[in-house]
């Protein structure tokens, strides 16, 4: 599973994709002196991870990365890296050193699912035209979207994660 980019309050604080402090030591056990802080994104990433059997059976069969592993803040506020075209220029080299490095994990690559809308995906998409990472990749809204405009429809949105975990489309 490849995100946008680490937000501030989530990734940018634990260094783990999607989580937050308080899912860190509520869901995975790690004890830290990070705080208790959450993001919306990390609250349905771990609501979705419970679902599937919880964070060690899902930990144990999916990782869960960053397009760019590198965060970016304008104002005071998260920016995704296609967000400004000089920098997705800037950082493309990096990005595509990265998925090769976390591909050399030995990753399943018959498909990838995209977390995070068209612009991450048409992103991915483009580069994977080019270096045939993935047999194909499967696109899921993001949770800060979800949470924030879709969340009385949270459940339909998990299990349409669900749904792409088990490669059913």
């Amino acid at each position: 599973m490849l995100g946008i980019n680490p937000g501030r309050f989530g990734a940018g604080v634990t260094g783990v994709n999607f989580t937050g402090p308080r899912q860190l030591t509520h869901y995975c056990g790690i004890k830290h002196s990070l705080g208790n802080s959450s993001e919306l994104s990390a609250e349905f990433i771990y609501e979705m991870i419970e679902q599937y059997g919880g964070a060690a059976s899902f930990y144990s069969n999916w990782f869960i990365g960053a397009v760019c592993p590198l965060g970016f803040v304008k104002e005071g506020k998260n920016m995704n890296y296609y967000d400004d075209a000089r920098l997705a220029t800037a950082v493309t080299p990096f990005i595509i050193d990265t998925i090769h490095q976390q591909l050399s994990f030995n990753f399943k690559t018959d498909y990838c699912i995209c977390i995070g809308g068209e612009k991450n995906f048409n992103f991915l998409s483009a580069l994977n035209e080019k270096y045939h990472w993935f047999q194909s990749i499967i696109p899921v809204p993001h949770p800060r979207f979800i949470m924030q405009y879709r969340r009385k429809e949270k459940e339909t949105y998990i299990r349409q994660y669900l749904a792409a975990l088990k490669n059913e489309r």
